[in-house]
This record gives C-alpha cells, structure tokens and sequence, in this order.
C-alpha cells in the first residue's frame, strides 16, 4: 500500500469502528458519485426543499473540493452518504438531530444550521395559506 493511501486507510478503519452499531458498515461511494446520487434523490423532494437542498449540496462539495485531511474527507463523506440513505428512505421528514451530533459540531456549523433552521421557517411561513393563520375575519 502506498504511503499516501496509509492515512485515508486508517481513518476509515477508525471511522468504521465508531459508526453506529446498529447498521452494518458501508463502504463509500467516491465523492463524485455521492454528490450525483444525491442530487438525483433530491428529485423526489416537493420543489422548494429541492431547491435548497440543491444548492446547499452544491456550496458544501464545492468548499469542501480542496480538503486534504483523510479524516476528515472520510468524515465528510459518511454523513453525506447517511444523509443520503435517510432521504431516499423518506425518513427525512421525521428525522431529528441528536444532542451527541450536535454537541460535537463546531460553532461555525452551529450558526449554519441555524440559519438553515431560519431558512426553513420562512419557506413554511410562506407556504401556509392565508386563511389559515385564524386571525378573526369580520
């Protein structure tokens, strides 16, 4: 094995190991094949969660291009692929966030996911009817 492939082999075993035991270990997709995968599950999203979970998934790979730490290329790609076996199951509608993830996020991450949260009020503030918001009509 070459030298260079030595870490990216170890982060995967280590990653492997700390993985929920719940599922069996999956081995992963290369990014550019995850990415297309993604973005076709994503056409079975009602148009606005498409919409921005296109363009979210777009800006993520892109940033994420020119990373070199194995660990974290190998992280990176796991929650993608998780990510992409919860929406092509449809468990993407109940699924929460658990305070193990989100106690281990940076707080960069935090305020992303907290401006995603916003996002997404707005864009259900704005597909709820008028009507039904039960103001009083006289």
């Amino acid at each position: 094995m070459k030298n260079s492939q030595q870490p990216l082999y170890r982060a995967t075993q280590t990653l492997l190991k700390v993985r929920r035991h719940d599922r069996p270990a999956q081995p992963l997709l290369p990014p550019i094949h995850l990415y297309r995968r993604i973005l076709r599950e994503h056409r079975n999203l009602p148009p606005l969660q498409r919409e921005l979970g296109d363009q979210y998934i777009k800006n993520e790979f892109r940033l994420h291009r020119s990373a070199e730490n194995p660990l974290y290329i190998v992280g990176f790609l796991t929650s993608w692929q998780d990510y992409l076996r919860m929406i092509s199951k449809g468990d993407w509608i109940d699924e929460a966030m658990s305070t193990e993830v989100l106690q281990k996020l940076s707080s960069d991450q935090v305020v992303q996911l907290y401006e995603l949260m916003k996002e997404t009020q707005q864009i259900r503030t704005e597909e709820t009817p008028k009507g039904d918001n039960n103001e009083n009509k006289h």
